[in-house]
């Protein structure tokens, strides 16, 4: 996710400072990953656990100067450090890197429940995190949430195919410099549904 690109953004908020947070970390848990030995002077299969440790203080950093240079704390955010911090910390402890693939699978299902079980329930909970950015009408909510769920457990479908069936340096690379263009990709497809159901200033008067 990278996942916060559904994040509500507040007014003001600079939109490359916004993916600089988000992104960082990832970029800096790849570097790590590709150079740890030569950086770090560790074997090379030590590498991804020299990066976890770096991702986890990394994505620590990015909410904390979240919260000072915008203001406010991203939902998404938040849930990811948290997510990191715990699989991280499962990785390291146990020595074990099968931690940290799975962890972008168990969050993107765990997004994907959330808002198709929503809609189940007759909630489109899309619209609590993007209300302030985006005015739609009760179907476009529906479908937009809807198209959400599904491609968050494309996601998960797709890191479970790489992580199992690629080697560690291509997960990686396709963790960092994969996911998010399909993500943004799949943001931008969104704009005739968001065109077609958005609520006029006029109408909404």
């Amino acid at each position: 996710m990278s996942q916060d690109t559904v994040e509500t953004q507040k007014p003001g908020v600079n939109p490359l400072l916004k993916l600089a947070l988000e992104f960082g970390p990832l970029a800096l848990f790849f570097f790590a990953n590709s150079y740890g030995d030569r950086l770090f002077g560790v074997a090379q299969d030590r590498r991804i656990f020299v990066a976890t440790g770096i991702f986890m203080v990394a994505s620590l950093v990015a909410l904390a100067l979240s919260r000072v240079l915008m203001g406010y704390l991203p939902r998404m955010a938040i849930v990811n450090a948290v997510v990191v911090s715990v699989f991280g910390g499962l990785t390291i402890a146990l020595d074990d890197a099968f931690f940290i693939k799975v962890k972008p699978t168990i969050v993107n299902t765990l997004f994907g429940c959330v808002l198709l079980g929503g809609l189940y329930f007759g909630r489109s909970l899309l619209a609590l995190v993007l209300e302030s950015v985006l005015q739609l009408d009760e179907a476009g909510w529906r479908k937009l949430t809807l198209r959400w769920g599904l491609f968050f457990f494309v996601l998960a479908g797709l890191n479970e195919i790489v992580w199992r069936t690629q080697t560690q340096d291509f997960w990686v690379a396709f963790k960092v410099w994969g996911v998010m263009p399909l993500t943004m990709a799949f943001a931008l497809a969104q704009t005739p549904l968001i065109l077609k159901h958005e609520i006029k200033p006029k109408a909404a008067e």
